[in-house]
């Protein structure tokens, strides 16, 4: 099937493989980094010159000197840097010193962030009380119960702060749950920002975010100029390619692919890439379960394009462009809109890009969002009640409440509703980011709606509520309301970061029934600032909650 590619890599003459490999310096550390674009106030990177340039530290680390015993004598200095009268004429070994490099006043690639401390309100030792190794699977498995907090969870990985002590990197950590949550466009300028070529797991994540946002070129280009960077070999095959280095491309290929050094799947992939008359006289290939990205971008490559439902989260961002179909795109945009990496206003934007061709499903949901939005649009008050009570299962059943309200609530507003519908429109009053305005300019509510529209205010309702869910949501508003111990005392050292992510993992916990837990997580975020957060977590966790919607 691969005579003509294997042949080609005979003929053509490139580098062989190890050739392909040979690094361009003998220090890594030296190579040039690619230009950050796309993030206000970050510069781009410019190569390094032969010479230290001033304003850089490089510095070996120091050797003990010894005596003739060839004991150290650790307070020992030589006076102008020359050898003690003692010191060897030749060296004992010729492995180099260890050195380390750092710009004078340069912020670290660590402490990057696209949220300033303005921005957030948190201060820049949000992390640096804790220990990566705390903090790195504490962000990983960390799940948000509520929008609210999945809203907090993203805007601590996107802040600006000073990077904790020790191993591993929190940058990796933050990327990594970035592209789980498929913030992909997020992810990928914070990547741009600590820049793309500042080692190699960093480029790996750059590739892959770029290869799934459809913008793979720039650091396919970085590699060819620092092949450091990735010595794996299919994505040195593909960046060839992509940069327009055909021949070379095909070359490598014939000479892992003879050597054994590609798998498979992999192997006929890239034939069909580099060679497309292959792709017809070919039998489909069997999509793998979880495809890497550059899987994922080299199967569309070849017409045989992956549906991204059953993915990950992070390949729903392939389909947003409309290029797969118009349905395609609404369902991933329901997927990113749910977890708050896509704005309701995009996602309202989706839903009402064309008419629908037919009914049930998610069609059905379409229908009724574009009904709602046709009364709006036309001061239809007699039809605004009742496109609003069928717009509304239809946005609980697929977990859109949150965005849907944030959407519609101020348009609701002042609206002359009744019944259900007038309802309807409370509820999503409290749900937007207007919830204490709206909840001031209520009439005396009862019940559950009462215990709501306290919290909304800041206030500890006058009557406890009888669930024992909203009982603890209320009990986090009593003057006395106590943060747990093991968080306290994690505040006191200093952990802020470390603090709110527990906090939100507690608050998980008490969703699911262990009610205590709920009270404390609320009074933890009182106590650290995060009011707003609080409030729209504790209004969230109740109403939707009530309405059986998916949390």
């Amino acid at each position: 099937m691969r005579t003509r590619l294997l042949l080609s890599a005979l003929l053509l003459g490139a580098p062989t493989l190890g050739a392909a490999e040979a690094p361009l310096a003998a220090i890594d550390w030296l190579k040039p980094g690619p230009a950050v674009s796309g993030v206000p106030g970050v510069s781009a990177a410019m190569p390094l010159p032969e010479a230290p340039a001033t304003g850089t530290l490089r510095v070996p680390h120091p050797l003990p000197e010894r005596g003739t015993s060839g004991r150290a004598f650790p307070g020992r200095s030589s006076p102008s840097g020359a050898l003690p009268k003692d010191e060897p004429p030749i060296a004992r070994s010729g492995t180099s010193p260890a050195v380390e490099s750092a710009t004078l006043d340069a912020p670290s690639a660590e402490a990057a962030g696209l949220l300033s401390t303005a921005m957030t309100g948190l201060p820049r030792s949000l992390w640096s009380g804790s220990e990566a190794a705390q903090l790195a699977p504490l962000i990983a498995r960390v799940e948000p119960a509520v929008p609210a907090l999945s809203a907090q969870m993203l805007t601590l990985l996107l802040a600006e702060a000073d990077a904790p002590q020790g191993k591993p990197s929190l940058l990796v950590a933050r990327i990594d749950r970035l592209i789980e949550e498929g913030a992909v466009d997020a992810a990928l300028a914070l990547v741009e920002q600590a820049g793309g070529a500042s080692s190699p797991e960093i480029f790996r994540r750059w590739l892959d975010l770029a290869l799934i946002a459809g913008d793979d070129s720039p650091p396919c280009a970085t590699l060819m100029r620092q092949p450091y960077l990735s010595d794996d070999i299919p994505t040195r095959i593909y960046c060839d390619a992509r940069i327009g280095n055909w021949e070379h491309s095909v070359t490598v290929f014939g000479s892992a692919e003879a050597l054994g050094q590609i798998d498979g799947r992999d192997a006929e992939l890239l034939a069909r890439h580099l060679d497309p008359e292959l792709v017809d006289a070919s039998a489909p290939l069997n999509p793998p379960a979880r495809p890497t990205p550059l899987e994922f971008r080299l199967f569309e490559s070849i017409g045989e394009a992956l549906p991204t439902q059953p993915l990950p989260r992070m390949f729903a961002a392939a389909d947003l462009s409309g290029n797969r179909g118009w349905r395609a795109q609404i369902l991933s945009a329901e997927r990113l809109a749910r977890r708050g990496t896509l704005s309701g206003n995009r996602l309202l934007g989706i839903y009402t890009d064309r008419e629908p061709a037919a009914s049930g499903g998610v069609w059905d949901r379409v229908s009724a969002v574009q009904d709602l939005e046709a009364a709006l649009e036309g001061r239809r008050t007699d039809l605004i009640g009742p496109a609003l009570i069928a717009a509304w299962p239809q946005m609980r059943s697929a977990g859109l409440l949150v965005p849907f309200a944030a959407l519609y609530a101020p348009r609701l507003s002042g609206l002359a509703l009744e019944g259900r519908a007038a309802g309807l429109a409370r509820r999503a009053a409290l749900l937007s980011p207007d919830y204490e305005a709206a909840a001031r300019a209520m009439a005396p509510q009862s019940g559950l709606m009462e215990t709501v529209a306290a919290v909304a205010k800041g206030d500890t309702p006058e009557a406890m509520p009888r669930s024992p869910a909203a009982q603890a949501v209320a009990e986090a508003w009593r003057p006395d309301a106590e943060v747990p111990p093991e968080l306290e005392a994690l505040l006191q050292e200093g952990k802020l970061g470390e603090t709110v992510l527990r906090a939100i993992a507690l608050f998980g916990s008490g969703a699911e029934g262990n009610h205590a837990d709920l009270t404390g997580a609320l009074a933890t975020l009182r106590r650290v600032g995060l009011e707003d957060t609080a409030r729209r977590a504790a209004i969230q966790q109740l109403i939707l909650a009530d309405e059986g919607a998916p949390l």
